[in-house]
């Protein structure tokens, strides 16, 4: 193979140089010899020293985890094609005939994806009244706290702790483009912050409630992370705040559950003010009984609806789809 020999003190340069001329043979690693360099090229140049080698194959990083994953043959087949990262964590749902392996897949994972850490299996469903689920350490640091980076903020918190979705990004910068400067915000369901942080650097004032202490402990930690002094964090039950609050626009991130708080919702939001609803569907009816639903409910309270949006979020289960619905009060 032939290769261009230079002083290691011009290497950097001549690398450059070669690239610019595309003639640098780069699945092949460059040799070190004492003071030289010598560089892999795909044909003779003129103004360099040209010797005779034999180069190495440069070792790849992976493109997906499933090129390196050690499992047998007959289960690559329900390897799955992607997984969360939250941060520098890794979270992936694993069928059950691929828990013996959790490890070898973990290590395949830290090892196609450089700026991941830690990676967790998912042990159980996101449950119970702070909305979290169990996790399986497969690989890597022994650790459940990172910071995730999305939309320009950064969000600390513990995957363990509180529930955090980072599959939601564009669904939020959707909603923060059609936020308005001077609204108050009430963020139902707030979590760590991922809608009210955002919402901070445009509106008035947010007014961020969870149940969940973990949630508003990092909350608090992200008002400083992000220099953001407008968010008013509330540690409860959304049912003993909504009423005192009168919003402009109000977010019910809480899409298994959320037309339970319908009511809260409306006597929560001005006359002519937003909310943005989330629920779960079944692909062959995404709206209807949502919709049945909320009108019941403002019926109920004396009061009228616009739906200004409807569309489909994200897939969620097999024919399930996370669904929103934005209208306004009257």
């Amino acid at each position: 193979m032939l290769g261009v020999k230079v002083p290691r003190r011009d290497a950097e340069k001549v690398r450059k140089k070669l690239i610019e001329l595309g003639i640098l043979a780069t699945d092949l690693r460059v040799k070190h010899n004492g003071e030289f360099v010598i560089f892999p090229v795909k044909e003779k140049v003129e103004g360099f020293e040209i010797v005779e080698e034999t180069f190495e194959r440069a070792k790849r990083r992976p493109h997906s985890y499933r090129e390196v994953v050690d499992i047998p043959s007959e289960l690559r087949p329900l390897l799955p094609s992607s997984f969360d990262i939250i941060g520098d964590i890794a979270i992936i749902e694993l069928p059950e005939e691929l828990i013996p392996y959790g490890k070898n897949i973990g290590e395949a994972i830290l090892k196609a994806h450089k700026h991941i850490k830690t990676v967790f299996a998912k042990r159980s469903k996101v449950s119970g009244e702070y909305r979290v689920r169990e996790l399986i350490h497969l690989a890597g640091e022994k650790r459940t706290e990172t910071i995730h980076r999305e939309n320009g903020i950064r969000l600390k918190l513990d995957v363990a702790k509180v529930y955090f979705s980072p599959r939601l990004a564009t669904e939020r910068m959707r909603v923060f483009k059609k936020a308005k400067e001077g609204e108050v915000v009430f963020d139902m369901f707030a979590g760590v912050g991922p809608y009210s942080i955002l919402l901070a650097k445009k509106v008035k004032t947010v007014f961020a409630c969870d149940i969940n202490p973990w949630a508003i402990k990092y909350l608090e930690e992200n008002k400083k992370l992000n220099k953001v002094e407008n968010i008013v964090p509330i540690l409860g039950d959304v049912r003993k705040v909504a009423g005192q609050i009168k919003a402009d626009r109000v977010i019910m991130n809480l899409p298994k559950f959320a037309h339970e708080f319908l009511k809260e919702a409306m006597i929560s939001v001005k006359t002519g003010g937003v909310v943005h609803y989330y629920g779960f569907s079944h692909e062959n009816n995404l709206f209807d009984e949502h919709l049945k639903k909320i009108k019941e409910v403002a019926k109920e309270l004396g009061r009228d609806i616009k739906v200004l949006e409807k569309r489909k979020v994200r897939p969620y289960a097999p024919y399930q789809f996370n669904i929103a619905i934005d209208f306004v009060v009257f």
